[in-house]
């Protein structure tokens, strides 16, 4: 008897980019506990999924850059491929819905084709530290002269040794927030622009980078914090991957 082949999925009619936020302590949500999470409220939303063809089919979701887990992020992305067309602002609304607070929808438009992956070139950061001014500004200095600034870290293949410097397009002191003798005296924030490459280095490899050039300790638990994904601009700013709907 032959064997039986699995029915075969229609194509998507629609495809739609959703950019959400991790935010609080649902940045210590995993990468897989997240995609779980997503399956579930886009199952709780009916939003019109497309299937995978096979013996277990399951929504056609794909995932793009995401954050380290720990890493709070403003700047998340994602691709829903649908079965039916749809108005983004009616899925927006939805999956807002069916999302904890903290895993928040910020914007869903249609896919204008190509890559999504592939417009994801560099990431700027904001990373707070208990250290103070002086010492930082010292510290990223010492810094951007180096070469470079190797730093070790544990991935998939094992320990791997790799540049940090290399990745950085720009590593600045953000503005004090207030009087040097106020509130946020020993505390400082770093802005840092990361070219994505592959190993991907992360903002806590530029602060191991920091240590080891600069001799920076970086104080207990700093935030960091993923503000914009997208485009690596000639600027050296990081574009809008959703800007481009033509």
């Amino acid at each position: 008897m032959p064997k039986q082949q699995p029915e075969q999925q229609a194509p998507p009619v629609q495809r739609l980019r959703v950019r959400y936020a991790k935010r609080g302590r649902l940045r210590f949500t995993s990468h897989r506990d997240f995609s779980r999470a997503f399956e579930r409220a886009v199952f709780r939303a009916r939003v019109p999924m497309a299937y995978s063809s096979g013996f277990n089919p399951h929504p056609r979701i794909s995932y793009a850059g995401a954050a380290p887990t720990g890493s709070a992020s403003e700047a998340e992305y994602l691709e829903l491929a649908l079965a039916e067309v749809v108005v983004p602002a009616d899925v927006h609304a939805m999956l807002d819905e069916a999302l904890p607070s903290g895993l928040d929808v910020l914007e869903v438009v249609e896919s204008s084709g190509g890559s999504l992956a592939d417009l994801l070139e560099a990431s700027r950061w904001r990373i707070d530290l208990a250290v103070d001014r002086a010492v930082a500004e010292a510290a990223v200095a010492r810094f951007l002269a180096a070469d470079e600034a190797l730093v070790e870290r544990m991935t998939k293949k094992g320990m791997r040794s790799f540049d940090a410097r290399g990745a950085v397009v720009s590593l600045d002191l953000l503005p004090a927030a207030g009087p040097a003798e106020g509130s946020d005296a020993g505390r400082t924030s770093l802005d840092v622009v990361l070219r994505h490459g592959t190993p991907a280095v992360r903002p806590d490899d530029v602060l191991r980078g920091l240590a080891t050039v600069a001799g920076l300790d970086a104080g207990e638990s700093p935030l960091m914090t993923r503000l914009a994904q997208g485009p690596l601009l000639e600027s050296g700013d990081v574009g809008d991957p959703l800007a481009s709907r033509a």
